[in-house]
């Protein structure tokens, strides 16, 4: 079936500016093939490219067909002009004549012959005109009751070559089908299959030949803005569907038609893939857009045309220009190669690519001027690139033993020993929001284990993000592996990344919540380690010293409030309101300019509250916080069970009974006792840098367990371990095996 569209008005996504191009007033549907098997035809199995229909070799598949009238009558009653190009006269037909064919023999053998013969008859070959003649009326009459459901109007038009040799038949042709547009009526065309020749072999469109070359032909001459023409495959294949590496093109473009190996035409219509590829290049070359698209399991494929319209990447599309620059497909094969060598390089290779772009980003300059909001997120410091850098090399110092580490050796017989080491994952992606310090961030993490990878930053950040991916190339290039870092610069929207689950091991989002929950919508057979929400609490118990409080809180939540280890809520215990305390608490926040959102119980204490929460589960990221009220540590874990995120979170108090039953009781990714929320850091751990932590259940979590406490000191803030803007940490490996005085072992 193919769907002529006419006078499409909608603005669609922002790929569409690229992918979805309508030049003109209109909009054309898909052709719906329907005629019966040829004599001859192989079985498609999987091995071809064959045309959808909501007919096959069993009859009609109304299903599909339902789906189908019902997103053209949709669209049509929304304003668009709908044409649909439709066979399917000689399948019903054929059944039609079968039937009567079949009950007349036996009647005449019940009648002369007894009933012991009735197993010998056949149907003899039917002729496809009669069949044609036969069929006509009975698929009109079903489209007009399918039709007549959404109050839609359709009109049956028939037409033959001489409709588009003569010219004059050619205008009546287009004043008909304007005409009945303009009165909003669908029309419901096909060949007039009960006079036409049978086709001509290896015929050019300038004679209709299939229902593909009659939707090209008036797509053309109706100047429609877009053909889509349905299958029973996903869209073009660069060779046969269910063969080893056939690829499902998302884009074709004219030149590339000799990379294409077509497989066998369809058992249902004389039609095949080649065929619809032939036409739709030849409407594309006329003016019209074209999408081939699967259409046959509308429950898998869901609308299909609806979606197209909409602008969604569905199936596969037809353009005349083709983008520079290397495609994401090809990206993502040379990162693989690359990494390949990569991981098989020297240990000491590797760390002196880890160094060298460490020192790299030393020498980066920084040009910013922007709004002071966005300016903080985007620009890189001198503080902020010497903070970078001293990571970078922590990471470069680890990368020693990153690949190829025995974890365990076990003889498992005579002569026989099995080791377990590590290896890289292969090719990751890593996606990420307006944050420039995560690309060599991650660039450094992926070079240290020995994994290709992708980056795919916010364009935001686009001019920064491309000279530290510069820097990263030439670190690599030194020992050959120049392409094992790739930055993805063209405009793939994200669920086209996640679409690449032969070529993508594991993706990584690093970002708001709701990136991480649309990648993991998207990504369907690619692992994604994704994240929560950065949903930290802060509770300080009625036995918490005063000076360790006011100093944890200002630095969970001040000292970098759009972090996501930044402090989101702070629980208090029911004893420390109206003590100086909580004066104290309110007046550090008064000072920093934090604004306050009182939680349902601290609302109800106070006569003159700040405003109430909206939700006690939010994600700030600004200098606000939530502030509610607790009876208990165990309340408060109670809390942080149902509104956190199980990202970080912090008790403040002197009690250490209750400060071990805290930790106990949390499962959140990090816990502390004593020390700001804002630890939660891969620099801060002695592991250079962490992509992000993650709060999931079923893998190992990037920061797994972690377990801080600080009892006998003043309280860590983040601010205890800077000079001039550098981090420094000691990091002393501590004997595994019993905990330290006052302190859980770290996992």
């Amino acid at each position: 079936m193919t769907m002529l569209l006419r006078r499409l008005t909608l603005c669609s996504r922002n790929h569409l500016d690229y992918r979805r191009r309508f030049p003109r007033g209109g909009l054309m549907g898909a052709p719906l093939h329907t005629a019966g098997t040829a004599p001859g035809q192989e079985d498609r199995g999987e091995a071809g490219q064959c045309c959808g229909h909501p007919w096959d070799e069993c009859g009609l598949a109304l299903g599909r067909l339902a789906s189908i009238v019902e997103q053209v009558a949709m669209l049509q009653n929304q304003g668009r002009e709908m044409m649909i190009v439709t066979s399917g006269a000689v399948a019903f037909g054929k059944q039609r004549l079968r039937h009567e064919i079949l009950l007349s023999q036996s009647v005449r053998q019940a009648l002369h012959s007894g009933h012991n013969q009735l197993n010998d008859m056949s149907v003899p070959v039917l002729e496809a005109r009669a069949c044609a003649a036969a069929g006509q009326s009975g698929l009109m009459a079903l489209y007009e009751a399918m039709f007549t459901q959404y109050s839609t109007c359709t009109a049956q038009v028939l037409v033959t070559n001489l409709d588009f040799h003569d010219d004059q038949k050619r205008q009546n042709l287009n004043s008909t089908l304007q005409e009945l547009l303009r009165m909003n009526i669908v029309p419901i065309i096909n060949t007039n299959d009960a006079v036409v020749p049978p086709p001509e072999p290896n015929s050019d469109l300038q004679g209709i030949k299939d229902n593909d070359s009659l939707a090209a032909r008036l797509a053309v001459e109706m100047k429609a803005d877009l053909l889509i023409a349905l299958s029973d495959v996903e869209g073009l294949y660069d060779s046969p569907p269910g063969t080893d590496d056939a690829k499902l093109l998302d884009i074709f473009y004219p030149g590339d038609q000799h990379t294409i190996t077509y497989g066998t035409k369809s058992r249902v219509g004389i039609g095949g893939m080649e065929a619809k590829v032939k036409a739709a290049l030849w409407a594309l070359q006329g003016g019209t857009s074209v999408v081939i698209a699967n259409g046959t399991h509308p429950k898998v494929t869901g609308h299909v045309i609806t979606d197209i319209v909409e602008g969604k990447k569905v199936g596969t599309f037809f353009s005349e220009i083709k983008p520079a620059g290397p495609t994401l497909e090809h990206q993502t094969q040379v990162a693989r190669n690359s990494g390949r060598t990569l991981a098989s390089l020297h240990p000491d290779k590797i760390q002196r690519n880890t160094d060298l772009l460490w020192i790299d980003v030393l020498t980066l300059p920084v040009f910013c001027l922007l709004p002071a909001a966005m300016l903080k997120r985007l620009s890189l410091s001198p503080a902020k690139l010497n903070s970078l850098a001293l990571g970078l090399h922590q990471i470069a110092v680890a990368a020693q033993d990153s690949v190829g580490r025995v974890l365990r050796r076990t003889r498992v017989a005579h002569n026989l020993e099995l080791e377990q080491i590590t290896v890289p994952i292969g090719v990751l992606l890593v996606i990420f929001e307006a944050r420039p310090d995560c690309l060599p961030q991650v660039s450094a993490l992926a070079i240290a284990s020995g994994n290709a990878l992708l980056l795919k930053g916010g364009k935001e950040a686009a001019n920064t993000n491309r000279v530290l991916h510069q820097l990263t190339q030439e670190a690599l290039s030194m020992h050959g592996v120049k392409e094992a870092v790739q930055l993805v610069s063209t405009r793939e929207e994200v669920e086209d990344l996640c679409r690449l689950d032969k070529m993508i091991d594991l993706i990584i989002p690093r970002g708001s919540s709701q990136l991480v929950k649309n990648i993991q919508r998207a990504a369907k057979g690619i692992p994604v380690l994704g994240h929560s929400e950065g949903i930290c609490h802060v509770y300080v118990d009625a036995e918490a010293s005063v000076d360790k409080v006011i100093k944890i809180v200002r630095d969970s939540k001040c000292d970098y409030p759009a972090a996501c280890n930044a402090m989101e809520s702070l629980l208090i215990h029911r004893d420390i309101l109206r003590t100086p305390l909580f004066d104290q608490i309110i007046d550090m926040f008064r000072t920093e300019r934090v604004k306050i959102h009182a939680g349902p119980r601290l609302a109800s204490y106070l006569t003159f509250s700040p405003s109430e929460a909206k939700s006690l589960r939010a994600e700030y990221g600004d200098l606000e916080c939530c502030m509610e009220v607790v009876d208990s540590m165990q309340e408060a874990v109670d809390h942080i069970h149902k509104y956190g995120s199980s990202h970080t979170d912090v008790i403040i108090t002197e009690n250490e009974d209750t400060a071990e039953q805290f930790l106990q009781l949390l499962d959140s990714a990090c816990v502390f006792w004593n020390a700001s929320s804002r630890f939660a850091d891969g620099y801060c751990f002695g592991l250079g840098a962490e992509v992000g932590i993650s709060t999931a259940r079923i893998h190992a979590r990037a920061l797994s367990a972690w377990r801080g406490c600080s009892p006998q000191r003043d309280g860590h803030t983040a601010a205890d371990f800077s000079e001039q803007g550098t981090m420094k940490y000691l990091h002393e490996n501590l004997p595994v095996g019993q905990p330290l005085a006052g302190q859980r072992d770290s996992n």
